[in-house]
């Protein structure tokens, strides 16, 4: 569009720039949120691919029911168990074949609260249990 500069000698051929700079200044503030989500790494110990068989398959061992319900109690093979408590129970299971672990299957309420299942994680971790798993009943 094209405005008259008041003095009649024709259009004014300014462009106005301030709808240009209000959706830049939009797109930069989307980017800099966007962008601060992603910039945290998550180290994922992930099977790798073998090309030979083992010699001697083994057993897995019976799997580890670890359950959350909505009154934030933890349940350990259904009996319940302090959060506190978890580290020693992982360690232990750990230790008896450290190459051979339990499958900690996790199973948490939707009411249930996120810091106890991120307590739960952390035990996991310091533990060094490595077979983690999330289930839904």
């Amino acid at each position: 569009m094209a405005f008259s500069s008041g003095d009649g000698d024709g259009p004014m051929a300014d462009i106005n720039i301030i709808p240009l700079a209000d959706v830049m200044l939009v797109l930069l503030i989307i980017f800099m949120v966007t962008s601060l989500k992603t910039s945290y790494p998550i180290d994922i110990d992930l099977p790798q691919r073998s090309t030979t068989p083992p010699d001697n398959p083994v057993e897995p061992p019976e799997p580890i029911r670890l359950r959350i319900d909505g009154a934030n109690q933890v349940f350990w093979n259904d009996s319940p168990t302090p959060v506190s408590a978890l580290r020693n129970m992982m360690e232990a299971e750990v230790q008896r074949d450290p190459t051979n672990q339990p499958t900690l299957e996790i199973d948490a309420s939707q009411d249930s609260d996120y810091g106890v299942l991120a307590k739960v994680l952390a035990e996991a971790k310091n533990a060094q249990m490595v077979k983690i798993g999330f289930i839904k009943k």
